[in-house]
Parts: structure tokens; sequence; C-alpha cells
């Protein structure tokens, strides 16, 4: 791979994604994955900082 090209490191997830999955792209890929928790406080829709990036990026691509 040449320098022009990055490497993906950080992934953030959904707080269903925990686990073994967690250690798995830590070990294996290199790749730190941020688990994006919603607060017990609130019901109902809540934008979560970085989950609204991923839907943002989903919904252009779609």
């Amino acid at each position: 791979m040449s320098n022009a090209h990055q490497r993906l490191a950080l992934d953030w997830a959904d707080g269903g994604c925990t686990g073994s999955l967690v250690e798995y792209c830590l070990a294996a890929l290199a790749l730190v994955m941020a688990i994006v928790k919603r607060s017990d406080d609130h019901r109902g829709f809540v934008v979560l900082p970085e989950r609204w990036i991923v839907e943002h990026l989903l919904a252009h691509l779609m």
C-alpha cells in the first residue's frame, strides 16, 4: 500500500457491537472500535454525536 492511501484506524459502532468483536478488530485489524451508547435517561429518538455522521453518509450513498 502506498503512503498516498490512509488506513482506517477508528470505527464507531452501535452499543450492540460489544464483546469479542471489539477485541477481534483490535488484534486482527489494528482497528479501534469506539462504542457509542445511548444514555439510559433518554427515551425515544436521541441524536448521538457520532452516529449521525454514519447515518448521514449512508443516506447520501443511497
